[in-house]
C-alpha cells in the first residue's frame, strides 16, 4: 500500500503545551502516517509508537518524495528520497490480513516530540532558525502529551491497544496511566519504566561522542557532527544485538574488500545510514528523555504506580536483550494486575522487535484475540 506523512500543525498560544522539564510550547507539528479506516463509533485506532531514530513510517510505500518546510535540515523530505520503496519499519505487521490488519483497524503512527522527521524538535525552525540546542527538555511523558493532541484530533474515542518497542515501550506504558480511560489495553516490549544505570550509561557514551566531535560547535552546527554521531550509533548497535548474534552471523570472519572483519563492516555501514537519515542534536534530545524516563516521578511509589494499572497488558520481553533484558520485563509483569508476559525465542538480542515479526504475531496476535473473545 502506498501511504504519505501528514502533519498536524496546532498554535497553543493561549493554552502553550507546558513540558515536564519546565519549558513550553506555543507552536506544534505533529507527523504522522494512518492506515485503514476509524470505524463508526470510533473505538478500533490502534496506536504504534517508534524507538530512538523510528519515525511514523510504519507501513507501506511512501507514495512520493515528502517535504517539512518548517525544518533545517528536512530530514522528513531526505528521508522520503534516500528510501523511496523502503516498506515502512513494522510493515509485516501492518496491513490487509495482517497482524494489525487494516481491514478491522485504524492504525496510527506519530513521529514523537523531539524527533527530525516532521515533528516539532531540535531541527524545527523557530524565529527563523533551528531551535538545535536551545530546543527545551522534554521527557516520554511530554511525548504522550503531544500524541494526544493528534488522537483528539483524529476524533479517536478509544484506542483498543498502544502498542510499541524500547522507547515506543515506555509511551504505551506512560499512555495506561496518563489517560487510562482512553486506553482498553498496551503491549509494551522490550521496554523500561525506570531507565536501568546500565541502559543510561550506553546513551551516556553515545551523547559524549557526539557532544566531543569538533564539528558539533555546541549543537549550532550547519553540516551533521559525522564522526560522533557514527560512533554513538556503533555504541548503540552494539547494545542492540548480542554475543550471539555477532558469532553466527560474523564470527572473525574478514570482508577482503575492505580489508577489515565483517563486523566492522557491518557498524560502519549502520553508522553511515544514520548519518545520512538523523539529527545529532535530536538523538541527544531523546536519548536524555529515555534517561529521565521514571513512571513514579511525582506520582509515587514504583510499585503503587505500576499497580494503578487496570488496562489489559501484555508486556514482551525478548531471550537475548542485554539492554532491556526479560529480567526487567518479568519485573514490570510482575506488579501490573491484569498482564501476562510472552518471551521472543531470538538471538539477534533487544532489535529482534524489529526482526522477528513471526514470533510478534503469533504472541500479539493470541492477546488480541483474547481481548475480543
Amino acid at each position: 500500500m502506498n501511504v504519505k506523512t501528514e502533519i498536524l500543525k496546532l498554535s497553543l498560544t493561549e493554552k502553550p503545551l507546558l513540558l515536564d522539564g519546565g519549558g513550553k510550547l506555543e507552536h506544534l507539528q505533529i507527523a504522522y502516517q494512518t492506515y485503514g479506516k476509524l470505524n463508526r463509533d470510533k473505538s478500533n485506532a490502534i496506536l504504534v509508537c517508534h524507538a530512538l531514530t523510528g519515525n511514523a513510517h510504519a507501513a507501506g510505500i511512501l507514495s512520493s518524495v515528502e517535504e517539512n518546510k518548517n525544518a533545517s535540515p528536512d530530514l522528513l523530505g531526505r528521508y522520503s528520497q534516500l528510501y523511496p520503496n523502503k516498506s515502512g519499519w513494522w510493515d509485516e505487521l501492518i496491513g490487509e490480513d495482517k497482524l494489525f490488519d487494516t481491514k478491522k483497524y485504524f492504525v496510527v503512527c506519530p513521529n514523537i516530540l523531539g524527533s527530525c522527521y516532521g515533528s516539532t524538535g531540535p531541527t524545527t525552525l523557530f524565529a527563523g532558525k533551528p531551535y538545535r540546542m536551545d530546543f527545551p527538555g522534554i521527557s516520554v511523558r511530554d511525548m504522550v502529551k503531544v500524541q494526544k493532541y493528534l488522537i483528539d484530533f483524529l476524533e479517536i474515542k478509544k484506542l483498543f491497544t498502544v502498542v510499541g518497542g524500547s522507547l515506543g515501550g515506555m509511551q504505551a506504558i506512560e499512555w495506561a496511566i496518563m489517560y487510562p480511560d482512553l486506553v482498553e489495553s498496551i503491549i509494551p516490549i522490550a521496554s523500561s519504566v525506570q531507565h536501568s544505570p546500565w541502559a543510561i550509561s550506553f546513551n551516556r557514551l553515545s551523547r559524549e561522542a557526539i557532544m566531543t566531535d569538533p564539528n558539533w560547535m555546541n549543537g549550532n552546527y550547519e553540516n551533521q557532527p559525522a564522526a560522533g554521531l557514527s560512533v554513538a550509533r556503533k555504541i548503540a548497535m552494539i547494545s542492540y544485538r548480542s554475543y550471539e548474534s555477532f558469532k553466527v552471523r560474523f564470527d572473525r570472519n574478514k570482508d577482503h574488500r575492505k580489508g577489515k572483519f565483517l563486523i566492522e563492516t557491518f557498524l560502519d555501514h549502520h553508522a553511515e545510514k544514520l548519518i545520512e537519515r538523523f539529527d545529532a542534536n535530536s538523538y541527544i534530545a531523546l536519548s536524555k528523555a529515555m534517561d529521565k524516563h521514571d513512571v513514579a516521578k511525582n506520582r509515587g511509589n514504583l510499585k503503587e504506580v505500576l499497580s494503578s494499572i487496570r488496562q489489559k497488558t501484555l508486556v514482551i520481553g525478548i531471550s537475548s536483550d542485554i539492554l532491556y533484558p526479560p529480567e526487567e520485563q518479568k519485573f514490570i509483569q510482575s506488579i501490573i494486575p491484569n498482564s501476562i508476559y510472552k518471551e521472543i525465542e531470538s538471538i539477534h538480542g533487544h532489535d529482534a522487535f524489529l526482526i522477528e515479526f513471526k514470533q510478534l504475531e503469533k504472541i500479539i496476535g493470541e492477546f488480541l484475540s483474547q481481548i475480543l473473545a
